[in-house]
């Protein structure tokens, strides 16, 4: 079966940056299981699976802008030590920040006894990426799943709905 919308695909990966550095990867762990063409991977990865099948293995590039988008210097802010009085804020840490478009995650890159610099952008905002994919199932969607909009093992999901 091919990899087409509205079924199930399990697979094997590792994202690598434009300079060859590992980011990710489920070779060493439980293989990644989704819905395709539910938007759950970066598109370009996505368009990249359609008509593959089990037992291929590839490669994909996707540039900076089918996967996390430029950096936006704007979204490195400085912010007043003041602000976080409730609890200690260290760098690494992600926090959630109210702004005129809803909440968005935001991590503590730099922190002074005045200010805390925090970056709205993703971590992987203005990298080339490029995976190495293992295809090992793809099976057709059941009515539940589609449904639900997430993948049921044989075990159910994990949850009630």
């Amino acid at each position: 079966m091919k990899i087409a919308d509205k079924t199930v695909v399990k697979m094997h990966y590792s994202v690598l940056d434009g300079e060859g550095n590992l980011i990710d990867s489920s070779y060493d762990a439980e293989p990644l299981e989704f819905i395709h063409g539910t938007k759950f991977l970066l598109e370009g990865l996505e368009n990249a699976l359609t008509d593959h099948e089990a037992g291929d293995t590839f490669e994909v590039s996707i540039a900076t802008d089918d996967a996390y988008g430029p950096r936006i210097d704007g979204l490195v802010q400085k912010v007043g030590s003041e602000m976080f009085t409730d609890f200690e804020v260290e760098v690494g840490m992600q926090l959630r920040a109210g702004t005129d478009e809803g909440d968005q995650t935001v991590i503590v890159i730099d922190k002074t006894d005045e200010f805390v610099t925090v970056d709205g952008n993703h971590p992987l905002a203005g990298v080339d990426l490029k995976f190495d994919v293992e295809i090992l199932d793809v099976r057709a969607a059941t009515a539940d799943e589609i449904t639900h909009g997430h993948v049921h093992s044989e075990n159910g999901c994990g949850h009630t709905h």
